[in-house]
């Protein structure tokens, strides 16, 4: 058996069962009649088996309700009771550094997440506008590995220009050694965010969010950009106090 993303076409062998899920798209499992309740969300679902309404999800923004049909789509296969996924989806909270809410007051908005691939930073991004619709969105996003940046550049540019004001860091190398002419500079020529684009070193940070005073900020990246997570909510709450 093969639980699968719609839209997603792999070479599979004859006799595999394949459940094919998606957000909203009518298929083996979906969900609908999505309704936001703060930052989280409450929907129904559509399975093979019937519908099931009023699931509360204990995770914030639409991606996760995405990974929640999948979710549902294997536990169901695997026999687990329809109770026991109710209860498991509502009481989940996340992981570290996947939409971890840093700050969340009448005054700041501020979110951390992993998020290092262009269609992650899509993903995350568009489900924090539909939570937040109408406020300025403040992105600071570093690039991880010099390859990826290379391969992916003009992704990263336009998941980033969803984005009010976009701050571009340096690439984080981890294993790898430099590529002569891969720079964060791939990323920055791209952008096409309305607001303001500035490119810097993670020093330069806090000045810059100093004088942008961000509504919502968005740190993204799976490099040592989490070293500046706290001292950015610090800064944040006595700017705001």
């Amino acid at each position: 058996m093969l639980i699968l993303k719609d839209g997603v076409d792999l070479n599979i062998p004859p006799g595999i069962k394949v459940f094919r899920y998606a957000l909203t798209v009518k298929t083996d499992y979906y969900a609908f009649d999505i309704i936001r309740k703060g930052l989280n969300y409450e929907f129904s679902i559509h399975t093979p088996s019937g519908d099931f309404a009023k699931i509360k999800l204990g995770v914030h923004g639409m991606l996760n309700i995405e990974n929640a049909v999948a979710a549902w789509a294997t536990a169901q296969q695997a026999g687990i009771s329809i109770h026991a996924i109710r209860e498991a989806l509502q009481n989940y909270r996340g992981v570290l550094r996947r939409f971890d809410i840093k700050i969340n007051n009448e005054n700041t908005l501020f979110i951390d997440d992993y998020a290092h691939h262009p269609e992650e930073l899509r993903a995350f991004i568009t489900s924090v506008r539909e939570i937040i619709p109408g406020k300025k969105i403040t992105g600071i996003f570093q690039p991880h590995l010099y390859s990826r940046t290379r391969d992916f550049a003009s992704g990263f540019s336009k998941s980033l220009s969803i984005l009010d004001n976009v701050v571009l860091l340096d690439i984080y190398p981890a294993r790898e050694q430099p590529v002569p002419g891969v720079s964060s500079e791939l990323i920055f020529k791209g952008l096409k965010n309305k607001g303001v684009k500035v490119k810097c070193s993670k020093d330069q940070v806090f000045k810059i969010v100093e004088e942008l005073k961000p509504e919502v900020l968005l740190t993204m990246g799976a490099g040592d950009i989490d070293q500046i997570v706290d001292p950015l909510k610090e800064l944040l709450i006595r700017m705001k106090s």
